[in-house]
């Protein structure tokens, strides 16, 4: 059962946002590994990032995963019987603790030298936020500073956006490719919830050209074949809300999907 929206499905941005990284991660490099042979390969490279989330998606994630939790325990135990009394803690509360969150890369590498060509990042919360973006904005850096390209997609409406030298326009995601040979300059995607994922170029070694990336195709081909359509509940708004106008238009769109499977 496809998505009711025509682009990105804002409903994906839950808290569970890692899974559809994941699985878009592995799609994009899925649809791109024909494209390129035989001269390059496409991998998706895992890492990890300690990162302490935001109280309310640690408690969306922890309703998900434990059937109750309690962080405040009131002690009436009795003080023990020493010559020496000691004192009970009058509270037990629970230690934050980062998690190690998966974060996947889709390199490109050519087969002669397996040099890496070009990096594909899709951003999670992680990246956009606390001492994770710190990290992810370190790498980058790295990426900027070399010669390989850097095709980054923001999905997420949360968070901050990557740093560039002139302000992004407003919009709901983001495409940015940084060419190796064009940079400072980078090309850029400014995307509407109510429009279509762009086709973009995959830039390759000098003298290639370069490989067309359907992002469209890639979601709704993920969406897909993890059944996303299960997990949602399209008749309660979405975790992020959307804008007022783009709430009532999200909402008719929605209704006219039912309408339309239900055969009216």
């Amino acid at each position: 059962m496809p998505s009711p929206f025509p682009g990105m499905d804002p409903y994906l941005e839950a808290p569970d946002w890692q899974s559809v990284h994941t699985h878009l991660s592995v799609e994009i490099a899925r649809y791109l590994a024909p494209r390129l042979r035989p001269k390059y390969f496409v991998r998706s490279e895992k890492n990890y990032i300690l990162a302490a989330m935001d109280d309310e998606t640690s408690q969306a994630l922890m309703a998900r995963r434990l059937p109750d939790v309690s962080v405040v325990q009131i002690s009436d135990n009795p003080l023990p019987q020493s010559s020496v009394a000691l004192m009970e803690a009058p509270l037990h509360l629970s230690v934050e603790i980062p998690e190690e969150e998966p974060h996947v890369t889709v390199e490109i590498r050519d087969v002669a030298e397996r040099q890496l060509v070009t990096s594909i990042e899709i951003l999670s919360l992680t990246n956009k936020i606390g001492d994770g973006r710190g990290d992810y904005l370190t790498k980058r850096a790295h990426v900027l500073k070399s010669p390989v390209h850097l095709l980054e997609i923001d999905l997420l409406r949360r968070g901050q956006r990557v740093p560039m030298t002139e302000p992004l326009p407003q919009a709901d995601y983001f495409v940015i490719l940084s060419r190796a040979q064009a940079r400072p300059v980078a090309d850029v995607w400014p995307i509407s919830v109510r429009g279509s994922l762009p086709t973009v170029p995959v830039p390759l070694l000098p003298g290639d050209e370069d490989v067309s990336l359907d992002l469209q195709a890639v979601l709704n081909s993920m969406y897909d074949a993890f059944a996303f359509d299960l997990e949602f509940d399209y008749g309660k708004p979405p975790w992020i809300p959307l804008k007022t106008d783009d709430a009532a238009w999200a909402a008719q769109l929605i209704a006219n999907t039912k309408d339309k499977k239900d055969g009216k």
